[in-house]
């Protein structure tokens, strides 16, 4: 047996829980990371253009593309006739055709494609096409879906009590309407596949995606193949934020197809307006409201339907708008609510995953409801959300699972409001604001419980390759995606700490699903809990087998034999460990191994409502302060103080560069990325000039960020909590602090104030406060 160690927080590590830089960090920072679009092309390679839809909705009559077909370079003409398996590139439903039939769904939609010797010449090629449409009216919005009654999946509900009821017994009662707008994930690295046709049918595809069995299964579905027949590697992505979970397989099975009708390497890439107009975005919610509450502000009941604009398909609706029902409680006990969704189809798009998969939705509802009722029993924001914040004995969030840690939540929380030093700003803003009529300063402290885990169960589970070599050296592979968040640095670290070896002595390779199948996609803050873990399996099977050689070898009981500082105590001496590992390689030791780990304690019964969908919540809170201009809207953050809750981390220099990264990236969700989409369903906001995502100036020159001192609850993998999610909707804070600033024009009306905060909605909502509003 392995020798005994200390409790998991006592212990003293070598790599786990220290501050290493990102693996690639250096190469980053020179530009000498490879992307896909970095690889050397094969000789003879060709690239792909998309043939786009010009209308949003409607039928294809007739295609005629010989023009395209006679342009100089192109070598093929990509259709639904060339399609040898299933026309379906869907992550699940099947409703996600690579290229149109007949029925066009929204403006844009792959029709055909063209494959040329260049470029430049693929993509004039694609404009030579003549459609003829017959073509209607779309729907765009949450209302033209309403109205057409038209949805993508059916609606669902749960919840507890009788919300209605409840309500309308409470003493005092609101009610409302919120826009939650989406966001273009604007990843640095776009939308790209490299597919390289090999002997017998076989298919490599270089892949940015967050997901490469998804990629490989769905190639074999379109080419009709097996899924052995495809491989599909990343070696990492310029950004994925889930844009990259189930939105970059289209243009990897195009590539793939493209080379399968040639015989040649095919490569495509999307430009930023093409990606733009052609990917997913994350779900905008119109949340209609109802709550009724005491004088302290204690919620007695609430309602909440979340009608989600889902675009023309399903895609990861599901889960998502799931994911919005289940935050739709955020950090607050409801003794009767009821949390209904519809999923709307639209002719735009499809809506799909985007970092916090729906949680930042359902979230920010509540957080607004909580200051609706702040402005209206004259309390302190702070102090209504302590009023309804999970306690012992009401601890139930709405679809029965247990909130085990409400004193984590409460005194993170308290901790927060002592080091922002929240009350004494409060007092500081009400008398500036008392003195100037025009700027107004505003803040908010506000709570984040994200629950942990993908909501469908069989997702929980990774898969890790580990090889020892005969010179200690150690090859690792496992089925995690590297976009910038540092997975492949963190489960590095733990290989290394577990054979006790250096840093250097690891090896970290491509995701293949060649070395490691059936994978989930790197989704759901899990890639460290379900990677890490898989890893360590892996690793410490192969260091089993190693002690137990050592042991027969050198006569010394196994408990006595230690890894650490590179070389294996046995008893009294000790030996180099890359000499126990070329000892064992003679011995006939296997020296490799495959890890698997599943997440142990969920369930989720969809139909009852009812089960643990998460092994953990992680907690953090955000205290931001604005300063607004009500004449123009325009407005600038001041200050963000952040305590967030990763348990022990694994690694801090990576976790705080992910909260600081995922509070910015929130902010410009809420406050500065609009989407705008004309009645005819033009993307009209789809390039750099027209979107505004944060600059380097609209972080706040005062941005302290601290991490809680906390172990997890739970056997993750050296007690830490996932960090990849939860920062994001840290950003509430700051959509509540602008509203804080506008409400002070006149503290006796709420704020109309949805979200994005633009300066235009803004401006919107000081007017609306002043008794004029605009047009």
């Amino acid at each position: 047996m392995n020798a005994p160690t200390k409790p998991i927080d006592q212990e003293t590590l070598r790599h786990v829980r220290q501050p290493l830089p990102h693996d690639s960090g250096s190469k980053h920072v020179q530009g000498v990371a490879q992307y896909i679009d970095d690889i050397r092309e094969p000789e003879g390679t060709l690239h792909v253009a998309i043939g786009q839809a010009p209308k949003a909705r409607g039928r294809l009559v007739s295609l005629d593309v010989s023009a395209v077909r006679a342009m100089p370079g192109v070598k093929a003409v990509l259709t639904i006739a060339d399609i040898p398996g299933r026309n379906d590139v869907s992550p699940a439903f099947g409703d996600d055709p690579l290229f149109v039939d007949s029925e066009i769904s929204f403006l844009g939609q792959a029709v055909f494609a063209v494959v040329a010797t260049a470029r430049d010449i693929a993509r004039r090629a694609v404009k030579k096409a003549v459609m003829e449409i017959v073509s209607e009216a779309p729907s765009v919005t949450v209302e033209d879906a309403l109205e057409r009654g038209e949805t993508v999946l059916p609606d669902y509900a749960f919840g507890r009590g009788d919300a209605d009821a409840a309500i309308t017994a409470a003493p005092s009662r609101l009610a409302g309407q919120f826009q939650v707008g989406g966001q273009e994930h604007f990843y640095l690295e776009g939308q790209v596949a490299l597919a390289i046709p090999g002997e017998d049918g076989d298919i490599h595809v270089y892949s940015s995606t967050q997901h490469p069995t998804e990629v490989q299964h769905v190639v074999a579905r379109v080419l009709d193949i097996p899924d052995s027949y495809v491989t599909c590697e990343t070696r990492r992505m310029g950004g994925g934020f889930g844009g990259k979970e189930s939105q970059a397989t289209q243009w990897a099975v195009t590539a793939a197809l493209a080379a399968r009708v040639t015989g040649r390497p095919c490569k495509l890439r999307l430009d930023r307006d093409d990606d733009f107009i052609l990917t997913g975005k994350r779900h905008d919610f119109r949340c209609d409201w109802r709550v009724g509450f005491d004088g302290e502000g204690r919620i007695q009941g609430y309602g909440v339907d979340l009608l989600a604009r889902c675009g023309y398909s399903a895609d990861l609706s599901a889960g998502v708008v799931d994911r919005a029902m289940f935050h739709a409680d955020n950090a607050y006990w409801m003794p009767a609510v009821h949390v209904a969704s519809r999923r709307l189809k639209t002719n735009t798009v499809s809506n799909t995953a985007f970092r916090g998969f729906g949680g930042p939705q359902g979230m920010l509802a509540i957080e607004h409801v909580m200051d609706q009722i702040a402005w209206a029993t004259g309390r302190d924001p702070l102090d209504v959300r302590y009023a309804n914040f999970y306690r012992p004995g009401e601890n139930l969030t709405p679809y029965g699972m247990e909130v085990e840690e409400t004193d984590t939540l409460r005194n993170l929380v308290r901790m927060l409001e002592e080091t922002s030093e929240y009350r004494e700003r409060r007092k500081e803003i009400a008398a500036f604001n008392a003195a100037s009529p025009i700027m107004k300063r505003g803040i908010a402290l506000t709570p984040v419980k994200f629950g942990i885990s993908f909501t469908l169960t069989h997702m929980n589970q990774a898969g890790a390759l580990v090889h020892v070599y005969q010179d200690g050296s150690v090859h690792l592979n496992h089925g995690g995606t590297e976009m910038g968040q540092g997975l492949y640095i963190k489960v590095a670290q733990v290989v290394a700490e577990e054979f006790g070896i250096a840093m250097e002595r690891v090896r970290i390779t491509a995701t293949t699903t060649a070395k490691v199948p059936n994978t989930s996609p790197t989704a759901a803050s899990s890639g460290s809990d379900l990677n890490g873990m898989a890893a360590k399996v892996a690793a410490g099977a192969i260091k089993t087998r190693m002690i137990a050689h050592a042991a027969e070898a050198y006569g010394v009981p196994e408990d006595q034999i230690a890894f650490r500082d590179d070389r294996v105590f046995i008893g009294n001496e000790s030996i180099a460990f890359d000499e126990l590992a070329k000892k064992c390689i003679l011995a006939r030791v296997p020296m490799s191994e495959a890890g698997h780990y599943k997440t142990p304690k969920i369930t989720w019964d969809r139909e009852k409502g009812r089960g643990r969908p998460f092994f953990y919540f992680a907690y953090g809170a955000a205290c931001s302060e604005v300063v607004v201009d009500t004449l123009t809207g325009e407005n600038r953050l001041l200050r963000a103080d952040i305590l967030h809750d990763v348990g022990r981390s694994l690694n801090p220099a990576i976790d705080i560069g992910q909260i600081e990264g995922g509070f910015v990236q929130g902010m410009g969700w809420l406050t500065t990325e609009e989407l705008v989409f004309s009645k005819e369903g033009h993307l009209l906001t789809h390039a750099p000039s027209t979107y505004k995502i944060p600059v380097a100036s609209d972080v706040p020159e005062d941005f302290r960020v601290a991490l809680y001192p906390n172990a997890n609850r739970e056997e993750t993998i050296y007690r830490s909590k996932a960090v990849g999610e939860p920062p994001i909707m840290l950003a509430n804070s700051v959509f509540c602090a602008l509203a804080d600033a506008v409400h002070a024009l006149d503290p006796s009306k709420p704020v109309p104030l949805n979200a994005p905060a633009t300066p235009e909605a803004i401006l919107r909502a000081c007017e609306a406060l002043r008794g004029r509003p605009m047009g």
